[in-house]
């Protein structure tokens, strides 16, 4: 099959191509990059270099797994669980070693925040509010970061975190409610919201 014939298959389709062409994994390397590079950078604090370091193990885990791959799920969600997977493993192994945290704020932006390119005063003071509200995820525990991060900048429903983190739907639902109970105690705290 040539490349240009993969343009039209969803995910699942291509996963399921890949156990026997391994072309038919480009594409979803394509779809899923930039995403997961920055989900990458959001829940571990890694450099640009470290996270691309991160992102090529976990596609090389999902090529390495892909027949054990269920079409029944999301492929998206297998793949961020991959990801999170490895994330975590690695993130796990540097930590000692992680002392500063990139500010890079075109990489790991919050997208709702971001001020319109006419009012530089704004713009300015969304960077601070972006700079203040990644200060308070880093001072939460990292499994409410990372429900966080997935709810509402990855922007996952319930179903897909259960997916990903491997838990059930009441469990990701409290532990998005107490996260976000955390997150709003200690935004109080730096004054704002």
């Amino acid at each position: 099959m040539h490349s240009g014939q993969y343009q039209d298959k969803n995910d699942e389709q291509l996963a399921a191509l890949a156990i026997n062409d391994p072309h038919a994994f480009v594409p979803l390397v394509r779809r899923y990059e930039a995403r997961l590079l920055a989900y990458i950078r959001r829940i571990s604090g890694f450099s640009k270099e470290d996270a691309e370091d991160v992102l090529q193990e976990a596609f090389m885990d999902a090529y390495r797994h892909i027949a054990s791959f269920d079409n029944n799920l999301k492929f998206s969600n297998w793949i961020y669980r991959i990801t999170h997977n490895r994330t975590i493993s690695i993130y796990r192994k540097k930590r000692n070693s992680l002392n500063n945290y990139s500010t890079d704020d075109e990489d790991l932006g919050f997208e709702r925040v971001l001020a319109s390119n006419e009012d530089i005063q704004l713009k300015a003071e969304n960077t601070i509010t972006k700079q203040k509200v990644k200060q308070i995820l880093d001072q939460l525990p990292p499994r409410d970061k990372e429900v966080l991060i997935l709810a509402y900048m990855e922007e996952k429903s319930y179903e897909e975190i259960g997916d990903i983190l491997r838990a059930p739907m009441g469990t990701v639902a409290t532990w998005i409610r107490r996260a976000k109970i955390k997150f709003a105690k200690l935004a109080d705290k730096e004054k704002i919201i």
